[in-house]
């Protein structure tokens, strides 16, 4: 009979009596014993926070210092072009009289030849 007072009991409880047990049953919750109860969810929570934390700033970190490396490698690519485009003109005739006259040399009036011995008059003649 008991049982049937309590079902006849929770027919007639009202939205404001329900709002009123809700809120009791969430203060048992959050209660110490409650609490102490879920110690290792709560561990777990704050280890997750913690790592979350932890990873977003390395995140930023590295991204730094990518974007660093980047600038870094933009500003030696251009050194490279710079440099080899200085390199393809110093080969250049014009640029090498020019410095060839720097140091005292002077460009050949002439055009080159080449001396050839002929091998058969060459052993007669010793």
């Amino acid at each position: 009979m008991s049982e049937e007072k309590n079902i006849a009991e929770q027919a007639e409880i009202t939205p404001v009596q329900r709002i009123k047990s809700d809120w009791k049953s969430l203060l048992e919750r959050v209660s110490y014993r409650g609490i102490v109860n879920n110690i290792p969810f709560l561990a777990f929570a704050a280890l997750v926070c913690i790592v979350y934390i932890s990873n977003s700033q390395r995140a930023v970190a590295v991204q730094r210092e990518m974007n660093k490396n980047e600038k870094e490698l933009k500003e030696l690519r251009w050194k490279y072009m710079d440099i080899k485009s200085k390199l393809m003109n110093a080969g250049m005739e014009t640029e090498v009289i020019r410095n060839a006259t720097a140091i005292g040399l002077k460009p050949l009036m002439l055009p080159a030849y080449k001396i050839e011995i002929d091998t058969a008059t060459a052993k007669q003649q010793q």
